[in-house]
């Protein structure tokens, strides 16, 4: 119905008081729309925030990808809770499809934000500052001198001041633009400058250095790899895929990928704080001595903890190290039928370690052994033995044995540090009728109803009389090849300085008008800011401080004259 309110338009259609209408997006505007949102710096801010919440559980739960034994582990000690977190991807967090998700949804925000604020930075910077405005006192930030001259000097003097502020401006590193009017009452002279572009190129840096990171780690993740490897003093570690023990390669790495070169440990060095004093037993040093071999040739370098080694584009890196006891195992007939250095699994900082022997062919039935290893062993009030330091002052190795199937015929994959008991038969130790067997270094013990014997090789030379070279060590590697790390400092350090442009450098607009009238010279100057700019104020009256000693300057006045 028509309007019947005289101050409305006589074809004024009032509504009928419901809600409003709007028009339905069809499918295009939808997605117009979803881009919109999803392209909006907000959008993008959340998108960071939830992508580093989402890091969390990375640093929490163990990572195959990084530490595939601490995986085995934490599956050992939570049967029950393990496949639910796996389920989730909790210990594949970076290579899981949900983190993938945000990785890739905020790359593209990033972009969407970034691409169309480059478009507008560059127009500005083409542009030519404002004029400027009619009324300069409206500004907050304002300040006005009047110079006192005559009526034919008038009209100069203001043209002259302008001169000399635009000069002035242009040294402080705005960019200036004049600006001169005729009005009805006299001529006015004014200048507009402008400066602080590299704050938002700086914000552009910034952004356009995080996508950078996101490429970097997203391409050199599918390019890098990362293996582990246990090597014992004597062996030698060839760079290929079979003498891993663990291998996570992304999904351009090929079988070919690695670089031939082949290291061998010579020895492992660890200097301990002397027993009985303050720090006894505390590691102060560690070097895993190798030979390396590449390309025919070969040196002799180490590897140390935080001071990886270099080959062929890999990092070496050390991660742990233990000693590995030389055990021999005899059937009954004297022949040997397992013979190896098995590096055993620190427990404390004293190096009491736990080691695994499985004997798999040669005895009536396979054996399993559960050991513990006592660089420096000391008996306790119970019974019990401990390691009370972690060289080699006392070593003694005690071992439990067991007899039956050790499952590792069904072809289900077992830890080589992990022994299940439960369907084996104890023969020597807790449950059995023999008492645990006690060796050290040289020394041998027989197996009950003559299945054969157990010897602790004695690795030291001839003649020695004590037992620092008496067990072999092992050194714990990890293999790491990524060569995006560069590209990410790169991007990190010029998302760093983007920052601090976006952050300390204020974009401000300046103005000085001069207007001549009734033999005087009214000179204006005014700032605005962008944002908040604390010292926008100080900046006004610096400029009309100096901008009056430059008026007063003997070789100002020679100039005009």
């Amino acid at each position: 119905m028509t309007s019947s309110d005289p101050l409305r338009p006589s074809d004024h259609i009032d509504g009928d008081g419901g809600s409003i209408a709007q028009p339905r997006l069809d499918f295009v505007g939808w997605l117009r729309w979803g881009w919109r949102q999803l392209t909006s710096m907000r959008t993008a801010i959340i998108l960071l925030l939830v992508l580093a919440i989402a890091a969390i559980p990375g640093s929490i739960f163990p990572q195959r990808m990084a530490d595939p034994n601490g995986v085995t582990q934490w599956q050992t000690d939570n049967p029950d809770l393990f496949p639910v977190l796996d389920a989730m991807d909790l210990f594949d967090v970076y290579l899981s499809p949900w983190f993938s998700a945000i990785y890739l949804l905020l790359f593209i925000s990033l972009v969407g934000c970034v691409v169309p604020r480059i478009k507008h930075h560059i127009k500005a910077l083409q542009s030519r500052p404002p004029r400027t405005p009619a009324r300069l006192k409206r500004l907050e930030d304002f300040r006005e001198t009047v110079r006192e001259t005559t009526d034919a000097d008038a009209d100069a003097e203001a043209s002259r001041s302008i001169d000399i502020a635009q000069k002035q401006l242009k040294a402080l590193g705005y960019r200036v633009e004049r600006y001169d009017t005729a009005a009805t009452s006299g001529r006015t002279y004014s200048v507009s400058a402008e400066r602080g572009y590299w704050r938002e190129t700086g914000n552009l840096i910034f952004h356009l250095a995080l996508v950078g990171v996101l490429i970097s780690v997203g391409l050199g993740g599918s390019f890098a790899y990362t293996g582990q490897r246990v090597v014992v003093e004597g062996q030698t570690f060839v760079n290929t895929l079979l003498d891993y023990e663990s291998m996570n390669r992304g999904r351009f790495v090929g079988d070919d990928a690695l670089s031939p070169y082949s290291m061998t440990l010579d020895s492992f060095d660890v200097t301990y704080q002397e027993y009985g004093s303050a720090a006894s037993g505390q590691a102060g040093d560690f070097s895993a001595n190798v030979t390396v071999r590449e390309n025919g040739e070969s040196r002799e370098d180490a590897v140390r903890v935080n001071h990886p080694l270099d080959i062929a584009g890999d990092k070496i890196y050390l991660l742990g190290n233990g000693y590995a006891p030389t055990i021999t195992v005899r059937n009954s007939d004297g022949d040997v039928v397992y013979s190896n250095s098995v590096p055993f699994l620190p427990q404390d900082n004293a190096l009491t370690s736990l080691g695994v022997i499985k004997v798999t062919d040669g005895m009536p039935e396979q054996l399993g052994i559960a050991a513990f290893f006592y660089p420096s062993a000391a008996k306790l009030e119970n019974g019990a033995y401990a390691s009370a330091h972690g060289d080699l002052l006392a070593p003694l190795l005690t071992l439990r044995v067991y007899e039956g199937d050790l499952g590792i015929d069904e072809g289900t994959p077992k830890s080589v540090y992990v022994l299940d008991t439960e369907e084996l038969t104890p023969i020597v130790g807790d449950g059995s009728d023999a008492p645990s067997i006690e060796l050290q270094p040289g020394e041998s013990a027989d197996l009950p109803d003559g299945r054969g014997s157990i010897t602790f090789e004695d690795e030291s030379p001839a003649g020695a009389v004590d037992f620092t070279q008496s067990v072999k060590r092992f050194a714990s590697l990890q293999v790491h090849h990524d060569q995006s790390a560069v590209w990410v400092l790169v991007f990190a350090l010029s998302a760093l300085g983007g920052l601090m442009l976006a952050l300390f450098i204020p974009r401000r607009r300046m103005w000085v008008k001069a207007t001549a009238a009734d033999g005087e010279v009214r000179l204006e100057y005014a700032g605005l800011a962008r944002g908040e700019d604390p010292t926008l104020k100080a900046a006004v009256n610096d400029l009309a401080d100096g901008h009056a000693r430059l008026l007063d300057a003997p070789s100002s006045r020679t100039t005009r004259k």
